[in-house]
Parts: C-alpha cells; sequence; structure tokens
C-alpha cells in the first residue's frame, strides 16, 4: 500500500498483517483520485471515511491537504494504526473515531465534502449505505459520496448516482449532491 499523490506521494505504508481489513488497491485508489481531482478542491475540503481500515483512503486526503478528515472504524487496532501514521507525519487534519459507522452515522452533526465508504464486501446493509447519508444530509451540496463494492453487487437506484466505476472485482459508485 503507498501514498498516490499529495505531499506524501509515493510513501509504501506497512499495516499489521492482522488487521481485519481488505484495503482499495493502489491501482483502484489513482483511478479514483484522477476522477475525483476534476471534482473537488482538496484543499477547502472537509471528508470522512467510514470503515477506513488501514486509513489508506484518510493518509491519501491528508497527503492531499484535505482541511479536516474524520477516520471512522469499530476495530481498535485499526484506529491505533491510523493514530501511528497521523503521529509518525504529523497529520494533525485527521481526527480518529472509534466507532460503529452506522451508530456514528445517526450522531453525526457535521456535513462534508467528501464522503468514502469502504465497507465489508458481506456486510447486509451496504446497498442502505447512500441513503443514510443523504436522508441524514451529511453531504454538504455539490459534493461527493464514493461506495466501494463488489462490481458484481447491484447498488440501488439513488437520485444523487452519477456513475459506477469498475476496477476488477472492486466497483467504486459514484454519488453527487
Amino acid at each position: 500500500m503507498r501514498i498516490i499523490g499529495g505531499q506524501y506521494g509515493g510513501i509504501r505504508i506497512t499495516p499489521p498483517a492482522n488487521l481485519p481489513v481488505r484495503p482499495t488497491t493502489d491501482l483502484a485508489k489513482e483511478a479514483l483520485f484522477n476522477i475525483l481531482q476534476h471534482h473537488l478542491s482538496w484543499e477547502e475540503a472537509s471528508a470522512l471515511d467510514l470503515f477506513s481500515g488501514t486509513g489508506n483512503i484518510t493518509l491519501e486526503l491528508a497527503s492531499r491537504q484535505v482541511k479536516h478528515i474524520t477516520a471512522v472504524d469499530q476495530y481498535g487496532k485499526c484506529c491505533a494504526f491510523i493514530q501511528t501514521q497521523k503521529t509518525k507525519y504529523r497529520l494533525e487534519q485527521i481526527e480518529i473515531v472509534k466507532s460503529d459507522v452506522f451508530k456514528f452515522l445517526q450522531r453525526c452533526k457535521q456535513t462534508f465534502d467528501f464522503i468514502f465508504a469502504d465497507p465489508p464486501y458481506d456486510l447486509p446493509a451496504l446497498t442502505q449505505l447512500p441513503h443514510f447519508i443523504f436522508d441524514r444530509e451529511l453531504l454538504n451540496p455539490g459534493g461527493i459520496f464514493v461506495l466501494e463494492h463488489p462490481s458484481t453487487r447491484k447498488i440501488e437506484a439513488h437520485k444523487f448516482f452519477i456513475e459506477k466505476r469498475n476496477y476488477g472485482y472492486s466497483a467504486f459508485s459514484i454519488f453527487q449532491r
């Protein structure tokens, strides 16, 4: 796993092998950020990384100078690893929240310019995530929500859906408010 772009572009991140995660591949992440660079001004953005795992997306956002990033994961070891990277690279804009994502979404009062969710591919409520995000009005006008999921899994039609991109077994469904 490596940081693709920004201030720390090219740095390799080596998370512990025992984390219960499936990180977004570098190839898929690079393709996603190539798409997003035309839609968002990173330095002005606030971001939410749901099911953050290794912090792969959180660290990429921080490297690109996103002003505030909230990383949410239910596993203490994942949060601890993100904390070590935050400290190592002095990434003060990262806020780490150890919580079940759906409980976090229920109580969240902030809004964001970019939301990324990479849930476990077998999560029963995976297809409901766009509804949680948009029903709670967590995305700012013009903001982007990206849901990573298996390319074989159909995501329900949603009025803010704009496109789906496949990268092997993984896919990104992109929504914009």
